[in-house]
């Protein structure tokens, strides 16, 4: 098991930069791999970004060179820093957390976090 919580959202204007942050705890929490999926009002979920136990990384088409993940195993934490940001990015961001695949067409996590809002103004 492994309990995840979300922080960083907020309102922010088209161009601007948020930095997301995840802190998991539990066993063995850095064993996992963790990743962001989002959701946006009326839109599938999208699988943003993720990356695994030994920080190989994957992203959406949609965010690469604008997004970043990584993770400080030591305070078992994730970070998505969104920079360039779009009206489009607007969505509720989850964190999650799997002991599968971090390919990106695999990703398919069993825990999540209860989401923070990000909003992108034009």
């Amino acid at each position: 098991q492994v309990q995840l919580v979300e922080s960083g959202g907020g309102l922010v204007q088209a161009g601007g930069s948020l930095r997301l942050s995840c802190a998991a705890s539990g066993r063995s929490s850095s064993s996992y791999a963790m990743g962001w999926i989002r959701q946006a009002p009326g839109k599938e979920r999208e699988v943003v970004a993720a990356i695994g136990w030994t920080s190989s990384t994957t992203y959406a088409d949609s965010v690469k060179g604008r997004f970043t993940i990584s993770r400080d195993k030591s305070k078992s934490t994730v970070y998505l820093q969104m920079n360039s940001l779009k009206p489009g990015d607007t969505a509720v961001y989850y964190c999650t957390a799997t002991l599968g695949s971090v390919k990106y067409s695999d990703y398919d996590p069993g825990y999540w976090g209860q989401g923070t809002q990000v909003a992108v103004s034009s």
